[in-house]
């Protein structure tokens, strides 16, 4: 009896502690949201364990802890005024993309951002890139 309870105790652990699979418009959404907040928390939760960041073609691989901190520091010196999307497609490889205009203060920047399907089935962003317009 203790056996069966033990396994029924760990399994639903793993389901509250498994990170919930989200889809590709999900992660757009949420990234969106997060984006426009400047939060670099919450849109690091819908990174893969490793993504590229890039700003104006210097292109970095960072894990999802250090992009935080990158991006923590790219939204430190450029507060959001706003950010919306213009255009969202997909690549003939089923790579799911979308294309953005952040505002700050005194400039903007074209945002281009890159879901790929990760471990689990579900999706989180692979790319992330900044260039000043």
């Amino acid at each position: 009896m203790k056996l069966i309870s033990l396994l029924v105790y760990s399994a639903l652990l793993q389901a509250i502690v498994a990170a919930p699979v989200l889809s590709q418009a999900e992660v757009i959404s949420h990234t969106r949201l997060a984006l426009k907040a400047g939060n670099s928390k919450d849109l690091s939760r819908y990174f893969n364990d490793m993504v590229d960041v890039t700003f104006d073609g210097e292109k970095g691989s960072y894990s999802k802890v250090q992009a935080e901190f990158v991006l923590k520091d790219f939204f430190r010196r450029n507060s959001p005024i706003d950010f919306e999307y213009i255009h969202q497609g997909s690549s003939k490889e089923g790579l799911k993309y979308a294309i953005g205009r952040y505002t700050a203060q005194e400039k903007s920047f074209r945002v281009v951002v890159y879901i790929k399907q990760a471990k689990g089935n579900g999706y989180l962003v692979d790319l992330i890139d900044f260039s000043k317009e």
